[in-house]
């Protein structure tokens, strides 16, 4: 029984493509990288370049992507992605970053795979997720990307912040009392953020009780609080972008993303919108992500199984379609 399921765990983790590590210079920097390639003999192939959401995100992320490389994989494109700086021995800090920063980095990936003689240089696009939308634009903005697949995107910083929090505080129950204070001090955060105060006053301001908040998270928050995609998404129009959005979002107001995503790229009539009611924000299943014991036991069994119904899929008919320019809005 015991090989057996050794045995079912190696056969769901194992994925129909190639990697490799790999290493690409930036700004003095190396950033250590995987390049997971399809087995279909081809020389070239297309490449999709993944842009990390918050937090300390490896490259593999904790190999949560490899079933999306697959997909990419089985529509005939290799996907690129890296540890954030200061992750997995990564030399920098990722607290250090700006979005600007961040879109440098990926610039600098791109520019790098095109080198490579088994890469189509004609066929490189981005996939980034949830804080990655206000990096997307940013980078199509220094060099051509042939398409975009954003997934639970971000558009203002704030606007963000106060969607989230008020839709824990309704998750949790809270009552009027206590979302009244909660309000009051995300307020009196923001403000401080407007005066470019130093961590030590936050810390005042709160009694001194930071609420997990710490001094180098605070500084990437005043680097990029004013962070807001709206006018940078004009650099997508006439891309073919995959707007992915989940039914239960309580990070992002996917409503007022695709809002926003429809006013700026419609006209161009390469916007494509999916949305997948029973996902969560990271487009993992909601009933599965409510359980820590169901994420890491589907996570070990059955890893594709992890996502809403449809998204792989969903992702890897967007790429195949590409070639027969059949994206259109819908």
């Amino acid at each position: 029984m015991a090989a057996g399921l050794v045995g079912a765990v190696l056969w769901q983790n194992s994925y129909g493509m190639d990697e490799q590590r790999v290493s690409i210079r930036h700004g003095g920097h190396t950033l250590n990288g995987v390049l997971a390639t399809p087995k279909d003999g081809r020389k070239r192939h297309g490449l999709v370049v993944y842009v990390h959401g918050d937090g300390p995100v490896g490259a593999t992320h904790d190999d949560g992507y490899k079933p999306m490389w697959e997909a990419n994989a089985k529509a005939g494109y290799a996907s690129l992605s890296w540890d954030k700086p200061g992750v997995a021995g990564a030399p920098g800090d990722w607290l250090d970053q700006s979005m600007d920063d961040r879109a440098n980095e990926a610039a600098a990936a791109i520019a790098w795979a095109r080198a490579r003689p088994d890469i189509d240089g004609d066929r490189i696009g981005l996939w980034g997720a949830s804080q990655a939308g206000w990096v997307l634009p940013k980078v199509a903005a220094k060099t051509p990307v042939s398409f975009v697949i954003a997934v639970s995107p971000a558009i203002n910083w704030l606007q963000q912040g106060r969607y989230n929090l008020l839709a824990e505080l309704r998750a949790d129950g809270a009552s009027a009392s206590r979302t009244k204070a909660e309000i009051a001090k995300s307020d009196t955060a923001r403000r401080l953020l407007e005066r470019q105060a130093p961590f030590e006053e936050y810390v005042r301001a709160r009694g001194g009780d930071p609420d997990g908040m710490t001094a180098d998270r605070w500084g990437f928050i005043s680097k990029n609080y004013t962070a807001d995609a709206t006018q940078d998404l004009r650099a997508l129009r006439g891309v073919p972008v995959l707007l992915t959005l989940a039914g239960h979002d309580i990070n992002v107001d996917t409503a007022d993303t695709e809002r926003i995503y429809r006013k700026v790229l419609d006209a161009g009539g390469a916007l494509t919108v999916k949305r997948y009611p029973d996902a969560a924000h990271s487009l993992v299943k909601q009933s599965i992500e409510q359980s820590d014991l169901k994420t890491a036991f589907t996570a070990l069994f059955c890893p594709r199984s992890l996502f809403a119904v449809g998204f792989l899929n969903g992702q890897r008919q967007f790429l195949k379609d590409l070639g027969r320019g059949s994206n259109a809005t819908r």
